[in-house]
Formats: structure tokens, C-alpha cells, sequence
């Protein structure tokens, strides 16, 4: 994509180089892939020890723990070049790492950590994150999922709904509400009593796991609790931020390859005897597309920056969600429009960037969920 205002001179050579890397490795490894995973609603597994030898799970954190001690931007930079190729495949990375390699790092043991981070970080461990549940999605203070204390553990009972990697998972971060408040366990898949099933039928998502896990008086060791997760629902909340923040990112490169896409194909198309490139009205699209994308760059930079600084709150993450998602699904269908009936075609990816961006738009905080969040920001009310 044109870079106009110089975003690459605003990224440092280890920022670039992650860039360049991640890059490289969609084109050559992932996207012959793609068109057969999305058709077939298939996970391509054998990405699995890639993503992990390109050092991208766990890249926020520190290398004793077997992570990558890179800073925000190039987690961003990950994110954007990973759902450039497929949303499904930075959820995978994203669920991974800010949704269950974090809150070990935050809320588990020493033991803890260096039980599972190493292990998940090489790809050996896959993770899954259990909070939403069929009646508790905006909501999650209302979940039904329990744990009673006993002897030495918990158990737990109940069922979580439209989890990625539910059914590959090794272990499951799952999120019970206790006589105390909500808590964080960390639950073996093998344990008796977990079970899950894959949910079939989706129009989005279709290269990424989905599934929905139940919980049937499943024993919980000790050992195994988030003693962290003490602060109550702060805490899964805390890892949605973290998973938030890099969806903005992501958003985005699927909306630049939509975008340039949209360009290369109205060059050559032709239609009057001319490409159909050089109508004022196609040039317009062209320039809104782009320019969401610019704006929406810039604004992940600088929350990428002030992450790095501590200076940044769920808000801001919040702010640049709702913008990328929004902005990111504008320009998918237009850029689906202006392919025409090719748009709708596998081969051509808009479709589904498209349909993937349904998903984005909504999980991990729907639209409406961010809006009144920032609106409470501004005005100091709430309006849930």
C-alpha cells in the first residue's frame, strides 16, 4: 500500500523487521492455504509450529517465561499482517497469547508460569478462553458457570459457548463465578467431566476452531487456581483489553488487503473500452478506503505507543476497536462492490475478509458494548 505519510519511518528496524517477517510468512505459507481452510471450515494445524518458531505467541513477554519481550507496536504489527491474511489466524495468535498465555503471566503462580508459558509459547501447549456462555455475552457479570470450594480444589459446572480452540485445546482459562466473586482456573482438557463440541454451520470465521465446552462437576486442583484472579471480573476483563488492543490492529490489515485488492482489480478491468480505474466514482471509493485505513494506523500507533508508557486504559482500547471494526467492514464491502460479481468469489479473498469482519465487529465487545463505553468516558454516565 502507498505509505503517503510515512508510517514505516515512524517504526523502529526491530519493528520493521517483525513487520517484514510476519509478511513474508502469510504470502508464502498461509495464503496458499487459505482458500481450501475457509471452504472446507478447516483450522490448517500445521501453522501451529510455524506461528511458534516465528516467536508470535506470547510476544509481549518476558523471554524467561519463553516470550518474545517485544513492545506493543510490534504485537500490533503481528496482528495487522496476520489478519491481512485471515482473521481466523490472528485469533488463533490472539487467543493464544492475550487471552490465555496473559493471564498465567498476570494473575498464576511462579509455578504456574513456568509450568505452562514455555510450553505454550513452543506451540506444545494450545489454550482456549472460557467466559462467554450462551445467556452471558455483553454481560459477563451474569454467567451461570460455578465453582464450589472443596478439599483441595474446586468444582466447577456449567458451559461456555463460541470459544476458539475449544476443542484442540489442552487447557482451558475458564471463568467461574465462586461464593466470592468471579475467579480464573486453569482446567486440563482431559480432566473428567470437560467436554466440548464444535459448532458447525458458520459463514465467518470458517478457517478458525469454535466450539462450546461443558463443564460437569469438573475437579479443580488448587494448584491449578489464578490466585490473581482474587480482583473479580477485573481480571478476564483485563485479558479481553489485551486481546482488544491487538484486534484493532488486525482489523486493518484485513482492510489493506481488501483495499489493494479493490486497487490492482480496477486497474486492469476494463469495461467502455477503458479501466474501470479511471471513473471519478470508483477513484472516490479508492480514496475513502485508503484513508480510513491512514487514519486508523496513526491511531493504533499512538495507543501502541502509550501502551508501552502504562498510560493506556480500557477506553482507549475501546476507541481504537470500535474504529478499525468499523472502518475495516466499510472497506471490505466496497471493496467486495467494486469487484463485482468477482467479489463474491473465494479466489478474489474479499468475501472472506468480509464475512470474517462480521465476526470482528462484534466479538470481543460488540460496537454498541464500545460506544457506550467511551459515551460513559465522556460523559460520566452510564448508559448500559
Amino acid at each position: 500500500m502507498e505509505d503517503f505519510l510515512f508510517f514505516s519511518e515512524q517504526l523502529t528496524e526491530d519493528e520493521l523487521l517483525v513487520q517484514d517477517t510476519v509478511r513474508n510468512f502469510i504470502n508464502e505459507d498461509v495464503r496458499p492455504l487459505l482458500l481450501n481452510s475457509y471452504e472446507t471450515a478447516s483450522f490448517p494445524m500445521e501453522l501451529v509450529q510455524m506461528l511458534s518458531s516465528l516467536g508470535l505467541f506470547g510476544m509481549n513477554l518476558p523471554t524467561e517465561y519463553g516470550g518474545g519481550g517485544l513492545n506493543s507496536i510490534c504485537y500490533g504489527l503481528a496482528c495487522q499482517e496476520l489478519e491481512a491474511g485471515d482473521s481466523g489466524i490472528r485469533s488463533f495468535v490472539s487467543v493464544q497469547s492475550s487471552l490465555c498465555m496473559y493471564p498465567i503471566y498476570s494473575f498464576g503462580t511462579k509455578l504456574q508460569q513456568k509450568q505452562y508459558l514455555p510450553e505454550m509459547a513452543k506451540g506444545n501447549i494450545i489454550g482456549c478462553f472460557g467466559l462467554t456462555e450462551s445467556n452471558s455475552g455483553s454481560d459477563p457479570s451474569s454467567m451461570k458457570t460455578f465453582a464450589k470450594k472443596t478439599d483441595g480444589g474446586w468444582i466447577l459446572n456449567g458451559s461456555k459457548l463460541w470459544i476458539t480452540n475449544a476443542t484442540i485445546a489442552k487447557i482451558a482459562i475458564i471463568w467461574a463465578n465462586t461464593d466470592n466473586g468471579i475467579r480464573g482456573f486453569i482446567v486440563p482438557s482431559d480432566s473428567k467431566g470437560f467436554n466440548t463440541t464444535e459448532l458447525k454451520y458458520k459463514m465467518s470465521l470458517r478457517a478458525s476452531i469454535t466450539g462450546e465446552i461443558g463443564l460437569n462437576n469438573v475437579f479443580v486442583s488448587d494448584d491449578n487456581y489464578l490466585p490473581g484472579s482474587d480482583i473479580g471480573l477485573k481480571a478476564p476483563l483485563s485479558c479481553l483489553t489485551q486481546a482488544r488492543y491487538g484486534i484493532a490492529w488486525g482489523a486493518m490489515g484485513a482492510a489493506r488487503n481488501c483495499y489493494e485488492i479493490a486497487l490492482n482489480y480496477v486497474k486492469e478491468r476494463k469495461q467502455f473500452n477503458k479501466p474501470i480505474a479511471t471513473k471519478q466514482l470508483i477513484q472516490k471509493e479508492l480514496v475513502d478506503m485508503y484513508s480510513e485505513i491512514c487514519k486508523a494506523m496513526y491511531l493504533n500507533l499512538h495507543v501502541a505507543k502509550l501502551k508501552d508508557q502504562n498510560k493506556i486504559d480500557h477506553v482507549m482500547v475501546s476507541l481504537i476497536k470500535r474504529n478499525s471494526c468499523f472502518e475495516a467492514l466499510k472497506i471490505a464491502r466496497s471493496a467486495r462492490n467494486l469487484l463485482g460479481a468477482n467479489g463474491i468469489s473465494l479466489e478474489y479473498n474479499v468475501i472472506r475478509h468480509m464475512n470474517n469482519l462480521e465476526s470482528v465487529f462484534t466479538y470481543e465487545g460488540t460496537d454498541n458494548i464500545h460506544t457506550l463505553s467511551i459515551g460513559r468516558a465522556l460523559t460520566g454516565i452510564s448508559a448500559f
